[in-house]
């Protein structure tokens, strides 16, 4: 026996016949669009630029503030007395650095915090990927919590505490402004003055070496002598070993983000590393040698 059934008829439309009748701007949604994409795009580089105008204004600061503690301890902190010190404070505030971190600078030359507190020095020794060897100079009011605060970034960024400053030498070292002087004349009057090396960079800014104790006052006399502008006058730790060479394009960027870190506490005062540019490119490497004060 055979039986017959019948189904309710149903109208069938083709897959593609389906696809047209969707609109243009309802199919849009479902596939990658070009202006999305245009969009991050847009978003990444706006990012990479606010990032790199974040660092310069860092870097400006920084200038900044080391100027200002420079011309406050050598030449005092009343800016009414000290017209270096004036003029500094002056392009300070006109770049935008708040007040609050000029006071910290101006008292920091005088060996105090902005709270009229004594600061005590530290100095870190670390080793950081690839077998880079850092010294790290602090000033701080309240030593334990630097310390641990420290201690804690070093960590962060896979750095190991231990001793490195038997590969560095202790020097003092002054930046004062050429003037096209002679520079036989000015290699004489610089030993008179104490310096027991004297160099004349790219700039054709003269650099004095010193001993640590003898630092300050030999920039001050040669700059009399001179009647030229001291640009800096610190004391150092100058690798006295080969350099590392960095080679690893990861490493070295880590070792940027890390200094980077350090430049950014503010009880940091200067950040030394045996390192030097090998393969990495440019880019990665002025990440770390615009954070290093050797």
């Amino acid at each position: 026996m055979s039986y017959l059934f019948s189904f309710p008829s149903r109208s069938l439309v083709s897959r593609s016949a389906a696809s047209t009748s969707i609109c243009a701007q309802c199919r849009r949604s479902f596939t990658s669009s070009s202006v999305l994409r245009s969009g991050h795009n847009r978003w990444s580089k706006i990012k990479h630029e606010k990032g790199a105008a974040d660092a310069k204004k860092n870097a400006q600061r920084s200038t900044f503030a080391k100027n200002l503690t420079l011309y406050s301890k050598l030449y005092g902190a009343d800016p009414n007395l000290n017209s270096q010190l004036a003029t500094v404070i002056a392009a300070a505030k006109k770049a935008g650095m708040p007040k609050a971190s000029i006071d910290i600078a101006v008292a920091r030359g005088q060996g105090k915090s902005s709270s009229g507190a004594g600061l005590e020095s530290i100095t870190l020794e670390v080793m950081m990927s690839p077998s880079v060897a850092m010294v790290i100079d602090v000033e701080t009011e309240n030593r334990q919590r630097a310390l641990q605060e420290l201690r804690t970034m070093i960590k962060r960024h896979k750095g190991t505490m231990t001793p490195t400053t038997f590969l560095f030498t202790r020097l003092g070292r002054t930046v004062l402004k050429g003037k096209g002087e002679d520079f036989d004349e000015v290699l004489m009057q610089a030993l008179d003055a104490g310096a027991e090396d004297v160099e004349q960079d790219e700039s054709g800014d003269i650099v004095l070496w010193t001993q640590p104790n003898n630092t300050h006052q030999a920039a001050q006399n040669l700059s009399k002598e001179l009647s030229t502008e001291i640009l800096s006058s610190d004391i150092i730790w100058s690798p006295s070993a080969d350099k590392v060479k960095l080679d690893d394009a990861e490493a070295t960027a880590a070792l940027g983000n890390f200094l980077a870190a350090l430049q950014e506490y503010p009880d940091v005062q200067a950040v030394y590393a045996n390192a030097e540019q090998g393969a990495v490119p440019e880019e990665i490497w002025q990440a770390v040698e615009e954070n290093l004060d050797v």
